[in-house]
């Protein structure tokens, strides 16, 4: 066929007699849908800010269906809401000296900053799974809310710092277990001691537009009973900080205890800086008799120390600006806790007293992800959290490989 243009193959194609429209046929067509508003403030009630994904935060408009006369497809963001948390701690309390006591256990770096043991901790029993410790933490959820409400959950989250199988995470047994049908089922494996702001995050992006009206976000730190135990591992200094435990949190698409902003930032530049190391230089699931562990260098350590005391801080106040406050405004600041230094050093620079930032180090050591709902759920059972209070979460990752922060403004657990 040879080439036609565009403008010739329309003017034969009305010039074909047998193609031509009959007279009259313009008014059999049906009327056309009224033109929505596209005003400029017509628009800017249509416009939501959803600033989740990148730093230059960007302004989404929800387009209507041209043939949908009501413009069923233009609604607003849901608000979604923060309405409880509940933690679970193995039965098992450990004390410091079962570390510095040790026969062999090292010295040096106990006195270092990062490595200075908390009065107690708690460990996995040696039978327990993660499964079991998030089951454990959901009937306080279960007991307030109703099974039903937990059982007809449409997203659940699940984040296990020590998966019982290295090739998938225990999400679909939590499915069995809590008797659920979840419409979406994510087994987190990034974030780490970030977690649960993490999944706070994609928890509300997905129920603020999808049709998905509530959540179950589940964090699991289980590596203190386990992997910081084995017998060589046990003598090292980064044994002492780590405790297990387990936070969960229930958010719906109310208004009750709405969540005001996350602010989440993924750092490439920091991957890999976190590794683990065997003696023998075996890949962790070869065969062996090399303990497996954290790599640290004194060097490295510094690094860290340096980077992670201005990834929590720039998280928060970005939150902060994001909904119109400053950070001396916040009533209850809840982060990870990874050991007494960082705490400090967080505290100083958002310029907060003790009271305003709450943690659990010395009860339960560095919580790694579970830390912030465990933390959350003792201070609601303390009184220390009022309602209408502004709640910040925040927590960085492994090496400084991710940070994050989300406000709250907090009349959860009525």
């Amino acid at each position: 066929m040879p080439d036609i243009r565009k403008d010739e193959f329309e003017e034969r194609e009305i010039e074909d007699p047998a193609k031509t429209p009959p007279a009259g046929w313009l008014s059999n067509l049906p009327a056309p849908a009224p033109v929505p508003d596209m005003s400029r403030s017509a628009i800017g009630k249509r416009t939501y800010d959803y600033g989740l994904e990148r730093q230059d935060r960007r302004r989404l408009t929800l387009l209507p269906d041209p043939g949908c006369q009501e413009m069923r497809n233009v609604c607003e963001m849901k608000t979604v809401s923060l309405l409880d948390v509940a933690s679970y701690l193995p039965k098992k309390r450990v004390s410091a000296d079962f570390y510095t006591d040790c026969p062999g256990a090292d010295g040096n770096l106990r006195e270092h900053p990062m490595f200075r043991p908390p009065e107690y901790r708690h460990h996995i029993a040696p039978d327990e799974s993660p499964v079991d410790m998030i089951e454990q933490a959901v009937q306080p959820l279960i007991a307030r809310h109703g099974k039903a409400a937990i059982r007809d959950v449409d997203v659940l989250l699940v984040h296990t710092f020590l998966p019982d199988l290295p090739f998938t995470g225990c999400g679909t047994e939590v499915v069995r277990r809590l008797g659920c049908r979840p419409e979406w089922l994510i087994d987190v494996h990034n974030s780490g001691c970030a977690a649960f702001v993490y999944m706070m995050k994609l928890a509300r992006q997905i129920i603020a537009t999808t049709d998905a009206r509530s959540a179950l976000i589940c964090t699991v730190q289980n590596m203190a009973g386990q992997w910081f135990v084995q017998s060589d591992v046990r003598k090292l200094a980064q044994a002492a900080i780590p405790g297990d435990g387990c936070g969960v949190g229930y958010l719906t698409d109310s208004e009750q205890s709405p969540v005001l902003s996350v602010e989440c930032q993924h750092i490439g530049e920091y991957a890999g800086a976190m590794r683990v190391a065997l003696d023998d230089g075996r890949k962790y699931w070869e065969p062996g008799e090399s303990q497996v562990r954290i790599h640290f260098t004194e060097q490295g350590l510094g690094n860290v120390m340096k980077r992670g005391s201005r990834l929590i801080p720039e998280a928060v106040t970005k939150v902060c600006a994001d909904i119109g406050v400053v950070p001396s405004a916040i009533d209850a600041l809840i982060t990870n806790q990874p050991n007494r230094t960082f705490l400090r050093n967080w505290r100083e620079a958002l310029q907060l007293s003790p009271e305003q930032h709450l943690d659990t180090f010395e009860m339960y050591g560095n919580l790694f992800g579970a830390a912030v709902p465990v933390t959350l759920d003792q201070a609601v059972q303390e009184g220390k959290l009022a309602d209408g209070s502004l709640l910040v979460l925040g927590g960085f990752a492994h090496a400084g490989d991710f940070a994050g922060a989300a406000a709250i403004r907090w009349n959860g657990r009525r």
